[in-house]
């Protein structure tokens, strides 16, 4: 029993998102719903209430299994309907037919039970708001609320005049008009309120997408820049002391080849200078690094923590570092479901330790399918650091980086 728990949990709950997770709740709580109502509300009260005479038990029971089909009409309707709500896709003019028609079945049936004296005043208002939530729950997804409210007041209006031709009672049309009232009441706000909360999760959901995506845009822009930067400059220097140096051969002048020398040493330095670029060990400020992580992991709504206990690190180092951050930072943002990030820095026995640490660990595993931590460990391997990923416990993700220090560090604490 435990082993099949473990296994739900695996592929229904755990390797699904924050927003599925809500989602799932959400329609499992609708999926319910649809089925308490004709069961507490129905079957029970009929079960012991019903007149036992011929034709109010046959009413009773034909009602029971219109409703049970009414049941199963909306079961199939309802996914539908909330993928409508949540702009997905469109919902067919014909999907609430039969729906209807089932409703409009149980009413006249209800009416029937109520004229045939078939069953107490209770029992008959109880399944009256039995066969109401089934429909209301999926129709309040389908149309504005103005709407759905106006022709449940109409329904209400024709249904409450129906019971009072058939039992004339100024009590019992006050109760039926309650009861419908608390039947529409309850499907538009357990309809609309869960499918807002669901519709802001997917909007928050979508929205860190985009700070992932805005966050290797931004890292893209970057390394455009500096590779403009590096070549840009050279390749025009390049250009015009080769022009010269053509010049100055076709002279005859031995300045030609100073020309040419300084043309390849210039060459020889653009070639060293992208690689820095391509490896990202241009000088990174890591204080920004740490303040930047912080900036977007927090526009996301992530609540994040950085502990910095160390300066004066060596450029390289700080590059390194600074790319773990980044690399950490993207990970969190795009493959776990973190609510609370931590990323501590400091220097202990000759090497700097940085530590990322958070909660998310659903979905894809950190930088497990892509390049990520293998082009950390790259990264690392050219300052002699390394780096160690993985799980700790069941709920957290941890990401530990190590470079030796071969100078005295000063600490700080910020």
């Amino acid at each position: 029993m435990l082993r099949l728990i473990r296994q739900w949990h695996q592929r229904y709950w755990r390797d699904r998102s924050k927003a599925e997770r809500v989602e799932l709740q959400s329609m499992v709580t609708w999926y319910s719903t649809l089925w308490t109502f004709p069961l507490f509300w129905l079957m029970l009260p009929l079960a012991g209430g019903a007149d036992r005479r011929p034709v109010p038990l046959a009413l009773g029971w034909l009602l029971v299994a219109v409703d049970l089909l009414q049941c199963v009409a909306a079961h199939r309707v309802l996914r539908p309907s909330v993928d409508h709500y949540l702009g997905r896709t469109e919902l067919p003019s014909r999907a609430l037919r039969a729906p209807a028609v089932l409703l409009g079945l149980a009413l006249a049936l209800i009416v029937a039970l109520a004229t045939a004296g078939g069953s107490d005043p209770v029992t008959i208002r109880l399944t009256i708001g039995a066969v109401l939530v089934p429909f209301g729950l999926p129709y309040a997804f389908t149309v504005p609320v103005k709407v759905f409210l106006r022709r449940s007041a109409a329904l209400g209006a024709l249904i409450t005049a129906a019971f009072s031709i058939a039992r004339p009672s100024g009590l019992g049309i006050v109760a039926t008009g309650v009861v419908i009232a608390f039947s529409t009441s309850f499907s538009v706000l357990a309809a609309r309120t869960g499918g807002w909360t669901l519709s802001v999760v997917w909007e928050a959901e979508r929205a860190r997408e985009i700070e992932a995506r805005l966050a290797v845009a931004e890292e893209r822009l970057r390394f455009g820049r500096d590779l403009h930067d590096v070549l840009g400059r050279n390749l025009s220097v390049i250009s015009l002391k080769s022009e010269l140096a053509v010049q100055l051969a076709r002279r005859g002048r031995p300045e030609a080849v100073e020309q040419m020398i300084e043309v390849q040493r210039i060459a020889q330095e653009s070639q060293r200078e992208v690689r820095e670029v391509v490896r990202g060990y241009r000088a990174a400020d890591l204080g920004t690094e740490l303040a930047g992580a912080q900036g977007v992991l927090a526009a996301a709504g992530i609540d994040c923590e950085v502990r910095a206990e160390a300066a004066g690190l060596p450029a390289e180092v700080q590059s390194a570092l600074g790319w773990v951050v980044r690399e950490a930072t993207t990970n969190v943002l795009r493959h776990g479901e973190a609510g609370r990030c931590s990323v501590g820095l400091r220097v202990q026995e000759g090497s700097v330790v940085l530590t990322v640490e958070n909660d998310g660990v659903a979905g894809t595993p950190h930088g497990g399918g892509g390049s990520g931590l293998p082009g950390l460990r790259e990264r690392l391997a050219a300052v002699d650091g390394t780096l160690e990923a993985g799980l700790v416990g069941k709920d957290r993700f941890r990401l530990v980086a190590e470079v030796p220090l071969r100078q005295k560090v000063g600490e700080v604490t910020s």
